[in-house]
């Protein structure tokens, strides 16, 4: 879906409960103030890989330019970076500022973050300068982090692609017929918190006792990676975690987590822009080159030893309504780099599935095509290689679709689902109604595909659109129809 209503933003920070992070002890300093300060965080890692922020505090003379350095003791090595220009000989790091964020006025700070490799251990630096002066110096020593566990794999399914199906470790075919759980990509972006509403044992709970077996998680790469723009609360290691803590959760009650990167950034001012700001606060028409591919890094980094969980690049490119042509469009969907109408560097579709499988990550991946993962004519023939072999292609349709008929189905996905598993991962209709999910449900149900409706949350489903009235799982007149033929298919 393009835009959660703002309406559901209304007092909810209080009620958002976070994480707690196990963040590696901040490198500060004692005593008096010093020329500057260094706030060093791992913010997520793995048995090869690691993701860490930097954030500088200038406490002397106002500069117009900065670079900070600093070096690692185990031989670790940063692979890519944002907010600064990365660079690295032997074991000396420099961080010199981008050409956007190099004033930095007495007393103010800037953050940047990276991600590295790293083998036996994983020290944190100890020594920084800012532009030669020495900062942090009176610190007290920091002890080695300890390698963040794994999130469980719960009662949930080992998936993985089988021709044409989706499969369990057994090879028994296994649909995902669920919801979607929005909140992640707008909460911690626009300041109020991580989720809308409660994520909590009962809120999940409620979600089973609809018999859904898979839930959507529509995140936002700026919050997942700290970024400055983002309160801290919010993101960075406490986004993170609170996602982590979500997917074991639903693991737990046997269901699968589908992990979707919603909003991303990017400025995007052409035909169906969402607006107008450069950050991850609306929908993109393809994922930005600077940082989509870090964040599928780290997310893959974060779960690839977890093969319940299912990653979802991208939740509704439309580069075809900034191209001129449908070959531009399905070029600039697969390959990125510098598309027609759109101002920022692309990321496509197969930069992202080699950001995951360069990871380690073995997972299923879905893709949506353009027209807001509304149109997959001509997915099959630009699908990325794969060489995990677990490509999904994802479909998204409401009743104000172009692509909103059976007549459509029948010639634009069957042709697809008779190639790779097809997932509706969004199913909806502004309608307070249900009928024309029934007839979507219907149609996949009879090929035996998989769907989840959006959303869960308690939004007015005239305009979310929204499957309940409340979290303890009352059903609006439009969620009682999934809830019912969820029961009857699932039970």
């Amino acid at each position: 879906m393009r835009h959660p209503p703002r309406s559901v933003l209304l007092a909810v920070a209080g009620a958002v409960a976070l994480v707690g992070s196990a963040l590696v002890p901040v490198v500060s300093a004692s005593g008096a103030t010093p020329a500057c300060t260094v706030r060093y965080t791992v913010t997520g890692q793995w048995d090869t890989g690691f993701q860490a922020s930097v954030i500088l505090t200038n406490n002397m003379a106002a500069m117009s330019g900065w670079s900070l350095g600093f070096g690692f003791a185990n031989g670790q090595k940063i692979t890519q970076g944002w907010n600064a220009k990365w660079s690295q000989s032997g074991t000396t790091v420099t961080a010199a500022n981008e050409s956007w964020n190099g004033s930095l006025a007495t007393g103010a700070s800037v953050s940047a973050g990276f991600l590295g490799s790293w083998s036996g251990s994983n020290a944190v630096p100890t020594a920084f300068k800012l532009n030669g002066t020495t900062c942090n110096v009176d610190s007290e020593p920091t002890p080695t982090p300890t390698p963040t566990e794994p999130p469980g794999t719960g009662a949930a399914p080992a998936l993985h692609v089988s021709g044409t199906k989706l499969v369990d470790a057994g090879g028994t075919a296994h649909r995902l017929l669920g919801v979607n759980r929005s909140g992640g990509e707008f909460m911690c972006v626009q300041g109020y918190g991580i989720w809308d509403g409660p994520v909590d044992d009962a809120a999940i709970k409620a979600i089973a006792g609809w018999k859904a077996n898979a839930v959507r998680i529509p995140l936002n790469e700026e919050c997942w990676l700290g970024l400055s723009n983002v309160k801290p609360e919010y993101g960075g290691a406490n986004y993170i975690n609170a996602v982590k803590d979500l997917v074991a959760r639903v693991e737990s009650f046997g269901m699968t987590p589908i992990l979707d990167l919603h909003w991303s950034y990017g400025q995007y001012t052409g035909n169906s822009a969402g607006c107008s700001d450069v950050h991850a606060t609306c929908q993109k028409p393809m994922p930005d080159a600077q940082y989509s591919p870090s964040f599928w890094s780290s997310v893959a980094g974060t779960f690839k030893d977890d093969p319940a969980a299912v990653f979802d690049l991208f939740n509704e490119p439309y580069p075809d309504r900034a191209t001129s042509t449908t070959t531009q469009a399905w070029q600039c969907w697969r390959d990125g780099g510098t598309c027609p109408g759109i101002g920022y560097e692309v990321a496509g579709m197969q930069d992202l599935v080699d950001a995951v499988r360069s990871a380690g990550a073995k997972n299923v991946i879905m893709i949506g095509g353009l027209a807001y993962s509304n149109d997959l004519g001509q997915w099959p023939a630009y699908k990325p290689t794969d060489p995990a072999g677990n490509l999904v292609a994802a479909y998204h349709v409401y009743n104000f679709n172009t692509c909103a008929s059976e007549s459509c189905w029948n010639s634009t996905l069957a042709p697809v689902a008779a190639q790779v598993p097809l997932v509706a991962g969004e199913i909806g209709e502004n309608t307070c109604s249900h009928g024309f999910v029934d007839q979507v449900m219907k149609w996949f149900d009879d090929r035996g595909l998989s769907y989840l409706g959006w959303t869960w949350n308690t939004w007015d489903c005239s305009s979310g659109p929204s499957l309940i009235s409340d979290y303890n799982g009352t059903p609006t007149a439009y969620g009682a129809g999934l809830r019912d033929h969820l029961q009857a298919v699932n039970s």
